[in-house]
C-alpha cells in the first residue's frame, strides 16, 4: 500500500511537470465576458440588447460557471463608433478585467476593439461587423470572425441576382470601411459573372434623407440598385426607393446586408420577394427554432437575428475551450477553438488559421404578407450556400497567420 502511494505521488509530480504553467488557472478567479456592441445607435436592433441577452443565456446554459469559477457577463455601448469601441474595450480589459469581448456590429468599431484586444492578448470574437479584412489583412492571433463577411454576402446575394439575368448594377454605399468592402466584393462577383457596374454613390453612415442618393440610383437606369449599407441606412434607402416609385418598377432594389429586424421595421409589403444572405435563420430547422423560442420569451417576442444567435454560439464555444484547456489563457483558448469542429445545433463548421469561422450561409427570400404566419415569419430559405463557396479560400488570404 505504501509503495503504491509513493508511486502515485511520483507519477503525479511527473505529470505536473509536463503540464503548461497556465494549466488549471483562471485569472481573477472569474471568467469575465464583455459584450461590446451598439446598444443605442443605428445598429442596435441588429445586435444590441439582444446580444447581451444571448451571452447571458449562454452563461446560464453552461451552468453559470466553468472550472468552478463564476461566469460574469458585462456590456458596453459603442454606438458603432470606433473611438468609443476602442476606449470601452480598453476599459473592459483594464478596469473590468474582462477575458474576452464579443460583438462589435460595425467594421470601424470592430477593427478598433481588435487592436486593443491584441495589445492585451485577449480574445475578441466579432459577430456583427462584416468586412472581409477582419480576418484577412487585418487579422490578429486573438480574433475570430464568426457569423458572416462581405465575401459571403457578395457570393450569396450578389451572385444570385446576376444569375437571375439582372446584369447592370448601381451601388448606394455607406461611406466607411464596411460599405466600401461590400461594394468592392460584390463588384468582383458582378463582373466575374458577366455583369457591369454603371456607377455608385456614397452616403454618410446614419443618413436621415436618402432622396438625392436614391434619385441618382434611379437615374442610372441600372437593372439593380445594390444597397451596400446596413441597419437604419438600409431601411431609409428602401423607404426612399418606395417613395420615388422605384419599388415595383423595372429596377430591382437589392439589400446586400439585411436582417429580420430590418424587414419587421419596413413591413412585408415593401420587402416581399427580396433576397438577402445570412449566416443563420431562426426558422431553418428545429434546433434553431428551439433556441429562438427561448430567446423570444426573454426578448418581448422578437426572434433573434443571425448576429444575436452568433453571440450565443460564440460565447458557448469560448466557454467550452476554457473547460477543455482548464485555463482562460488566451493563447491556449484560441489554439483549442481553432482545433475542433463546431456543431452546437446553431452553427456547424471550423475556425480557420486566419480566425474565420467557415460555415454554411443561407440565401433567404422575404415572404409575402399572405405567406407569413406571424410577425417573425418573414422569410424562407431559397438556397443553402456551402461553406467552401461562401468563404475566401485560404490560398488567397492576406492574413499574416496563414502559412503556405
Amino acid at each position: 500500500m505504501k509503495k503504491t502511494l509513493i508511486a502515485t505521488a511520483v507519477a503525479s509530480c511527473l505529470l505536473a511537470a509536463t503540464i503548461p504553467a497556465h494549466a488549471q488557472t483562471v485569472s481573477d478567479n472569474e471568467i469575465r465576458i464583455g459584450v461590446l456592441t451598439d446598444l443605442s445607435g443605428i445598429y442596435s436592433a441588429i445586435e444590441g440588447p439582444g446580444a447581451v441577452l444571448a451571452a447571458q443565456m449562454a452563461a446560464k446554459d453552461f451552468g453559470g460557471q466553468v472550472l468552478g469559477k463564476k461566469i460574469v457577463i458585462t456590456s458596453a455601448d459603442t454606438q458603432s463608433k470606433a473611438d468609443l469601441s476602442s476606449s470601452k474595450a480598453r476599459e473592459m480589459f483594464e478596469k473590468d478585467k474582462v477575458d474576452m469581448i464579443v460583438g462589435n456590429v460595425s467594421t470601424a468599431s470592430a477593427l478598433a476593439a481588435m487592436e486593443v484586444a491584441e495589445q492585451f492578448k485577449k480574445v475578441s470574437i466579432v459577430t456583427g461587423a462584416a468586412s472581409l479584412p477582419i480576418t484577412n489583412e487585418k487579422c490578429t492571433p486573438y480574433n475570430v470572425h464568426y457569423v458572416y463577411d462581405t465575401y459571403a454576402l457578395s457570393r450569396g446575394t450578389g451572385k444570385a441576382v446576376v444569375d437571375s439575368g439582372k446584369k447592370t448594377w448601381f451601388f448606394v454605399t455607406a461611406d466607411y470601411a464596411f460599405g466600401h468592402t461590400l461594394e468592392r466584393d460584390t463588384t468582383e462577383v458582378v463582373i466575374a459573372n458577366g455583369g457591369k457596374v454603371l456607377g455608385s454613390v456614397k452616403h454618410p453612415i446614419n443618413t436621415q434623407d436618402f432622396s438625392s442618393f436614391m434619385a441618382q440610383a434611379q437615374a442610372s437606369k441600372a437593372e439593380v440598385i445594390g444597397l451596400a449599407n446596413a441597419g437604419g441606412d438600409t431601411i431609409g434607402s428602401i423607404k426612399q426607393a418606395s417613395e420615388l416609385g422605384i419599388m415595383g418598377s423595372k429596377q430591382t432594389v437589392v439589400p446586400l446586408l439585411m436582417f429580420i429586424s430590418d424587414i419587421q421595421a419596413l413591413g412585408l409589403k415593401q420587402t416581399a420577394g427580396m433576397n438577402f444572405t445570412v449566416g443563420w435563420y431562426w426558422d431553418y430547422n428545429d434546433s434553431n427554432r428551439k433556441f429562438a423560442e427561448r430567446f423570444m420569451k426573454e426578448f418581448k417576442g422578437k426572434a433573434p437575428t443571425s448576429v444575436q444567435a452568433g453571440v450565443y454560439s460564440a460565447t458557448m464555444q469560448y466557454l467550452k475551450a476554457i473547460e477543455a484547456t482548464k485555463t482562460d489563457d488566451s493563447d491556449a483558448v484560441m489554439k483549442r477553438m481553432k482545433s475542433v469542429e463546431i456543431d452546437d445545433g446553431l452553427f456547424k463548421g471550423k475556425i480557420r488559421a486566419d480566425g474565420k469561422f467557415e460555415h454554411d450561409m443561407y440565401l433567404l427570400e422575404v415572404k409575402s404578407p399572405g405567406e407569413s404566419k406571424g410577425p417573425n415569419d418573414v422569410a424562407k430559405v431559397a438556397k443553402v450556400i456551402a461553406a467552401k463557396d461562401a468563404t475566401l479560400p485560404l490560398a488567397q488570404s492576406k492574413c499574416k497567420l496563414v502559412t503556405r
